[in-house]
């Protein structure tokens, strides 16, 4: 990774960090009394944006220190950085075609809101692109990838079915009944796989990715000795 690569890895970690942390603070302020700091935590995590830009966090911190652990070999797998990629670009995306008008944030809210939904995306993923190792995706991946959102999707519908609560309206149960919320999660899940192919080829497309790709997966360029 190049100086100017790491850079860019810390930036996007710190910005993420911050931008967690912060928002964290301002929910408890908001909730510390009703509905108490525990519940407004399990909130908190309830989030897919908050969730994905703690995945960006945690991935370019890893990045940008070279954790050499079990936990930094993990995240520095080429499959878990092009997920995040896709969560985050989600994120970016869903918001600013769905949510962005549905409320008006104000003071440090307004910050934070722009830190997550757009600051965190552009950064993270124009550090994806300027790392140079490329190529080791597959064309399976987003299938993959699929089983995070899948999973997000039914912890909203089992919390929701006992609080009544759900973060987000196109996912709100109570408003749409769970046909409606089902069909708005699967069309969410087809622009995860849409946009996870984008990012395979992308992947596969950008310099240095052959040379790669040759390196992590012999089978594929037709090695004998993998048959």
């Amino acid at each position: 990774m190049t100086k100017s690569v790491r850079t860019l890895a810390r930036a996007t970690a710190l910005v993420a960090w911050i931008a967690v942390a912060w928002q964290y603070a301002l929910v408890l302020a908001m909730m510390w009394n009703d509905p108490g700091p525990w519940l407004a935590t399990l909130r908190f995590f309830s989030f897919f944006t908050l969730l994905s830009n703690l995945l960006v966090a945690l991935v370019a911190t890893c990045a940008a220190v070279e954790v050499r652990s079990s936990i930094g070999r993990f995240f520095s797998h080429a499959s878990v950085r092009g997920c995040v990629a896709l969560c985050i670009a989600v994120t970016g995306l869903v918001y600013f075609l769905l949510l962005r008008m549905t409320w008006a944030p104000t003071g440090a809210q307004w910050l934070v809101d722009k830190l997550l939904h757009y600051v965190t995306p552009v950064l993270y993923l124009g550090w994806w692109l300027a790392d140079a190792r490329h190529g080791g995706l597959r064309w399976s991946d987003p299938l993959r990838w699929l089983l995070f959102p899948a999973g997000f999707l039914g912890w909203t519908l089992l919390h929701g079915a006992l609080t009544h609560w759900y973060p987000y309206p196109f996912l709100d149960v109570d408003a749409l009944g769970y046909r409606g919320a089902l069909l708005d999660g699967v069309g969410i899940g087809v622009l995860f796989v849409g946009l996870g192919l984008v990012l395979v080829a992308v992947d596969h497309g950008l310099p240095g990715a052959s040379k790669h790709l040759d390196r992590r997966h012999p089978r594929e360029n037709g090695d004998p000795s993998c048959r």
